[in-house]
């Protein structure tokens, strides 16, 4: 039996079926008709020969054998397709006339407003438009087209419709109050901290809805805002993790405390910088990552 030749609409949908877990799901990101994904997906077993997906006595369709050995072919082949274009669309525009920039609410100001000081120098047609977000919330902003780049922390890193840059991290401490308890004390045992109030950082990005970072207390307080978190914090309101540099005034006058938790919590912070496959960075946001890139990497 001849094997027929899939279209790159056929992998498309099959790609997206396959992350989506549910036809329905892949029919509104596609923007079409559940009809057509179920008919996308019947041609291309048709012209294949083996069935992608087992979908007898479930409502959710499950990758076969087959399909999952399919999968990372037909993701590989719609990628390099995506770069073509998207390398061709680059060429084609030049420079970007605006760079709409996320970033995450961890990455240090100082160091922040320097890059965008000099960015103002090297590219003064270019219009920068500038967001601050926590978590997921910067991921949602380059997938949704807000933001053609993103520097994002480690929470959302292996997106099928998104490339990564790692360029360096940021340091996390525990910090309270001296007044708190926990500070208080000369030597923590473990579980202490789970019996005291956490602050802790959100976000209202679906991407990480239901997932919690760093949290130790059954007891805590979702604050999607870091400046509200370092006040509470400073005012004796419980406890949490805040990155280093954002505390170093406090810590070295005595306004906050650093925890030695014996739980040894992850103390560092990854950064990385996101773009869209299909739109890759043009000629600002390269150095806009290349600046990232030599202020935050390890010295």
């Amino acid at each position: 039996m001849d094997v027929g030749q899939p279209s790159l609409d056929q992998l498309r949908i099959f790609l997206t079926v396959a992350d989506e877990g549910s036809f329905n799901r892949a029919a509104r990101r596609l923007g079409r008709a559940v009809s057509v994904v179920s008919y996308g997906i019947a041609n291309l077993e048709a012209q294949l020969g083996v069935r992608l997906f087992a979908r007898e006595g479930s409502r959710r369709p499950q990758l076969t054998d087959a399909g999952k050995a399919l999968l990372a072919e037909a993701r590989a082949v719609a990628d390099d397709v995506d770069v073509l274009t998207a390398k061709v669309r680059s060429m084609r525009q030049g420079l970007e006339a605006e760079l709409p920039l996320v970033v995450d609410v961890m990455v240090p100001g100082r160091e922040l407003a320097q890059i965008l000081r000099e960015f103002q120098e090297a590219f003064p047609t270019v219009i920068l438009r500038l967001h601050v977000e926590a978590l997921g919330a910067v991921a949602a902003l380059v997938l949704d087209g807000r933001a053609n780049l993103g520097i994002a922390g480690p929470d959302i890193v292996d997106h099928p419709e998104l490339e990564r840059l790692g360029m360096g991290s940021v340091e996390l401490v525990p910090v309270a109050a001296p007044s708190h308890p926990l500070a208080a004390s000369d030597k923590l045992v473990p579980g202490a901290v789970r019996k005291h109030l956490q602050l802790v950082l959100t976000d209202r990005s679906p991407l990480t809805a239901g997932r919690d970072f760093s949290v130790f207390s059954p007891r805590s307080w979702r604050l999607a805002d870091l400046g509200a978190k370092h006040d509470l914090l400073r005012e004796g309101i419980g406890w949490g993790h805040m990155p280093r540099h954002a505390v170093a005034a406090d810590l070295a006058s005595g306004v906050l405390v650093e925890l030695a938790l014996p739980e040894k919590p992850q103390t560092r912070f990854e950064l990385n910088a996101l773009w869209r496959k299909d739109t890759p960075p043009g000629p600002a946001a390269r150095w806009m990552q290349d600046a990232f890139v030599e202020r935050l990497s390890p010295k």
